[in-house]
């Protein structure tokens, strides 16, 4: 048995991942221990000033010093720590990277929005449906969206777009931005051949347990514009009244549904599976898949 931790730095929150993976004969068993997400919004700061603010500095630093505990008291095989979206916009960023590692002792890397497409892409959720099929991955953020393509066991592109919920919240998202991935998706995805999609992150999620589909592995276009009928005209405490959303999940679910039925749409997709799973749980992947080689060498 080996353990694997693994540190998301969003746009929206923070989120730490200790897992186990077992090895058997019919391959890797990988079992979520904890997740622990703490809201602290840097996109907030990131997308309106350019920078994290001392208050929310000040939230993350000490998010990562109780994670660094966290992570010595699990003592895992190895573990990877990922910012994303905000952090790569963050004209102090570099900065705060320092300050946790010298004071927590955690190497936050700030990762590509390439890159943090293949990592959500290394859960290989689509090894297990079916492989003669085209399969988009779409992880909508804060601040970004990611999006792989992937068709008989290969990656074929991996892209980052600077769209996400946080950013449309403030109205931080450029039009051309929006021209370059409706672009993307017509030279990536064709009526022409079946396409499925799969969905990844906390607002798709969440939308995939209000629809009580547990005898379904996905929901359909329908369902999306159904529930962005629903939220969108509600203040956000009727939200969280009427639908239990967490406070940092009942203003951003809008923006995200909207996202989702553009990319949808785009892309000539019906449905999209929703396997639960994040970017936290592909480092995991890439954590035990980088062990795996470095061990057969």
């Amino acid at each position: 048995m080996l353990k694997f931790v693994a540190i998301d730095v969003g746009s929206n929150a923070l989120r730490l991942v200790l897992s186990h993976v077992f090895e058997g004969q019919n391959g890797p068993s990988f079992k979520r221990e904890t997740l622990l997400r703490v809201p602290i919004r840097l996109g907030e700061d990131v997308f309106t000033l350019g920078e994290i603010s001392d208050h929310k500095s000040g939230q993350l630093r000490k998010t990562m010093l109780a994670f660094r505990q966290l992570i010595d008291v699990f003592e895992p095989d190895g573990y990877m720590a990922c910012a994303t979206s905000a952090m790569r916009d963050a004209a102090n960023g570099p900065e705060l990277i320092a300050q946790i590692q010298a004071e927590a002792g955690i190497a936050l890397e700030t990762i590509a929005g390439s890159f943090e497409a293949e990592l959500i892409f290394a859960c290989h959720v689509a090894e297990t449906l079916e492989p003669h099929l085209h399969y988009l991955y779409i992880d909508v953020g804060g601040g970004s969206t990611e999006l792989a393509v992937f068709s008989e066991g290969e990656l074929l592109n991996a892209v980052s777009f600077n769209i996400g919920t946080v950013r449309s919240l403030h109205e931080k998202i450029a039009e051309a931005e929006w021209e370059r991935l409706s672009q993307w998706l017509s030279a990536n995805t064709s009526p022409e051949y079946p396409t499925q999609g799969i969905g990844s992150g906390g607002n798709i999620n969440k939308v995939y347990k209000l629809s009580e589909r547990k005898d379904k592995k996905y929901i359909k276009l329908h369902h999306l514009q159904n529930w962005h009928a629903k939220l969108s005209p509600l203040s956000f405490d009727q939200r969280i009244e009427q639908f239990a959303l967490k406070p940092d999940r009942a203003d951003v679910i809008v923006p995200a549904l909207e996202i989702y039925q553009f990319i949808m749409q785009a892309a000539h997709l019906e449905r999209i599976y929703v396997p639960q799973l994040g970017l936290a749980d592909g480092m995991i992947h890439y954590l035990y898949e980088g062990r795996r080689k470095k061990q057969k060498q």
